[in-house]
């Protein structure tokens, strides 16, 4: 199959969240035999590109006709539990079907230890969140994506995340979870105020779980999970992390870059969703994500994942900072 997209992404705002990724050397003769195969004529030049923290490879190709694609690979040699989310993805894509807002997958393959995405070479560059007109056209395609995922996946798939399967996002079981073991947590990762407090957090944690919704959510919307076409359009990649959650997950998601800032808060209005949701569900998601996250940057074992546990460490106290802010705790909110 030829498929001909546009071409290599130009610089431009640096990814926040960077791993150490593979190259498309490195992947096994078989997988890159099938992405020669698959476009119908061999691979003669890569570009490796940056950003977010699979350890497979993420690698734009060109082929000897011209055709251009985008490659993204992983075996469990890398990571045991990477490439469950490429398989996630790959459902996800399958069942949105072809759409400007993300890349269009083309072929997937699956050995059963590598899984690799064959997708749309987009052109593009990673948006600058800090500019107020990208941070209102992502607020605005956030909203466009979760009408045109209601209207294309009605009724979602039940979940299934040990399969490769939609994760279950109307679960916070695992965010409560980590309250239970604060005393794993050292003190500089945890502000005082969430160890005072954690009865009544995690009850508002747990309540998170009871609120409604039942859609399609991307779940990671974040600065390198984004491209901007050159004629503005936005296009939400990396779908790995996708399940079913309520609506004003993916639009809370968006605000999240300026998480640490008092527009975070009023921005909030602009979205029903998260209106509807309440600022008691916002402040709760807060302290759950910022717990949760400074007691895996302690505990979890990352294989080949050398820069999750700072980018953990970093977002918990942006969250929890946030939270502090919210809730009025003063000089709290410094020291997050």
């Amino acid at each position: 199959m030829a498929v001909r997209a546009s071409g290599l992404v130009v610089s431009g705002a640096q990814p926040r969240a960077v791993g150490v990724r593979a190259p498309y050397a490195a992947l096994p003769d078989a997988v890159r035999a099938w992405v020669d195969d698959t476009l119908g004529s061999p691979v003669v030049a890569v570009a490796e590109q940056v950003g977010g923290m699979s350890p497979g490879c993420a690698t734009r190709v060109t082929c000897a006709d011209g055709t251009r694609a985008f490659v993204k690979a992983v075996g469990t040699e890398l990571n045991p539990d990477t490439p469950n989310l490429f398989r996630r993805e790959a459902t996800v894509l399958g069942l949105l079907g072809s759409h400007p807002l993300w890349a269009e997958l083309l072929a997937s393959y699956d050995d059963g230890a590598w899984v690799a995405l064959l997708l749309e070479d987009v052109e593009g560059t990673h948006p600058d969140l800090d500019d107020d007109r990208e941070m209102a056209r992502l607020l605005e395609a956030t909203d466009e994506l979760a009408a045109v995922t209601r209207s294309r996946v009605p009724d979602p798939p039940v979940p299934d995340p040990g399969s490769g399967g939609l994760n279950d996002l109307r679960d916070f079981s695992r965010w409560s979870n980590a309250f239970d073991h604060l005393d794993e947590v050292p003190a500089h990762l945890l502000p005082g105020w969430v160890r005072e407090r954690a009865g009544s957090l995690q009850a508002g944690v747990d309540a998170l779980s009871a609120m409604p919704g039942a859609q399609l959510v991307h779940w990671d919307i974040r600065q390198d999970n984004l491209l901007v076409r050159p004629g503005g359009e936005l296009v939400f990649v990396d779908w790995g992390q996708a399940g079913v959650g309520a609506d004003w997950l993916d639009p809370l998601l968006a605000r999240l870059e300026r998480v640490h800032l008092p527009w975070f808060d009023d921005a909030l209005a602009a979205s029903p969703a998260l209106v509807r949701a309440g600022d008691g569900a916002v402040t709760s998601w807060l302290v759950g994500f910022g717990t949760f996250l400074a007691w895996r940057a302690v505990t979890a074992v990352d294989v080949n994942l050398p820069t999750l546990g700072d980018f953990r460490r970093r977002e918990s106290a942006r969250a929890l900072g946030a939270a502090a802010r919210r809730l009025d705790l003063g000089g709290h909110a410094a020291r997050c």
